[in-house]
């Protein structure tokens, strides 16, 4: 197949270009539509099919073919805005990582492979998705409604450039308020913070017994006490607290609101921001696309399972279809005040899944 015409293939330096713009327009959870916007524009100008759509997602589409592949990022970020800047081969910024370069990477990946009309039959989306920092995951639970199943997926998270991530721990949040009349300080009765911490307490010791006999991080439970607050006007005293619970495959989750019930005393507690863990396969089409990209950019590819969450556990429980996480960047800066990328990852990260597209549309094309 010729290359089309219509499609403009950016180089590394428009590649750069891209992601240091989108990384410097402020888009933490629910502000994305400028981001968005900008992202549309860049598609359209190399000749993608490009729309925000009614969630918020930036959009962009290129191929005519019959085998669906669709690459998942996100352009939201959590909140705070270090300076952005490029100081040699490192961009800093916040999203750099988390996860506007993954997704940058795979924008460039897939406008590169249509441009040289590699494609064949395969037809690609790429989406920036909203939300996906604020637990609520509007964007991926969009395109989860909407859209057809397709026979691949990729979710932009970063794993370095030469590591694919196939599973992702749970999550459960719970939220702790309690608020009662002040008694006095010489008085029995606790205060409502020593109920506070007593909860809190008593949640990590069924943790911890949970965990007793598990043999692998990915198998066990891991809590956070993620904020908590309190407040006397002379009258009454109130304590509010926020826990995050990263959850196993398989975890049964119903036991755990029930003792969450049980040890909550006078206290209203409430859940929210449920996913469940979720582990891919290793073995298939897809993975074996990564595994010889890697290896042609002359890297040792691995596979990695992840204590956190993403997009992944909003798709992968639904659809049938081989499904894995890739993207440049070190998942240890997310959320970072010096978040940054190296610039040769990010654009060897493109090349690898520029070689995935390549790899998946050769294999489509049969004898």
């Amino acid at each position: 197949m010729k290359p089309s015409a219509a499609i403009h293939a950016p180089s590394d330096e428009e590649a750069v270009a891209f992601l240091c713009e989108i990384v410097s327009i402020y888009s933490p959870s629910t502000q994305e539509r400028a981001v968005a916007e900008r992202i549309v524009e860049a598609f359209r100008a190399w000749g993608l099919e490009a729309e925000i759509d009614a969630a918020g997602n930036a959009v962009g589409r290129v191929g005519q073919g019959t085998c669906d592949v669709l690459l998942l990022g996100h352009i939201d970020t959590v909140a705070g805005f270090p300076p952005v800047r490029l100081e040699g081969d490192i961009l800093y910024g916040r999203g750099a990582v988390d996860a506007k370069g993954p997704f940058a990477a795979m924008a460039v990946a897939i406008t590169r492979a249509g441009a040289s009309g590699a494609l064949g039959n395969l037809r690609v989306a790429v989406v920036g998705a909203v939300e996906e920092e604020a637990a609520t995951s509007k964007g991926a639970r969009h395109i989860l409604a909407t859209w057809t199943p397709p026979t691949f997926v990729v979710i932009g998270e970063p794993s370095r450039w030469d590591r694919l991530t196939i599973g992702y721990k749970g999550r459960l949040l719970v939220d702790y308020t309690l608020e009662r009349p002040v008694s006095h300080t010489a008085g029995r009765e606790r205060s409502a913070c020593e109920e506070a911490v007593e909860f809190w307490l008593r949640l990590r010791a069924w943790v911890e017994a949970y965990n007793a006999d598990k043999d692998s991080l990915f198998a066990r439970v891991d809590p956070s006490l993620r904020h908590i607050h309190s407040e006397a006007d002379g009258l009454v005293e109130r304590v509010t607290m926020g826990i995050g619970l990263r959850l196993p495959v398989g975890f049964d989750g119903e036991a755990l609101k029930a003792n969450l019930e049980s040890w909550r005393g006078e206290a209203v507690v409430s859940t929210r921001g449920y996913e469940p863990a979720f582990r891919a396969e290793k073995r298939n089409a897809l993975t074996s696309a990564f595994l010889a990209a890697i290896r042609a950019e002359g890297g040792a590819p691995a596979f990695l399972t992840k204590t956190g969450t993403s997009d992944m556990n909003v798709l992968g429980p639904h659809w049938p279809c081989p499904i894995v996480a890739y993207g440049p960047g070190n998942s240890a800066l997310d959320h970072a005040p010096d978040e940054h990328i190296e610039i040769a990852e990010y654009l060897a990260s493109i090349r690898v899944l520029t070689r995935v597209l390549e790899r998946l549309a050769s294999n489509e094309k049969g004898p």
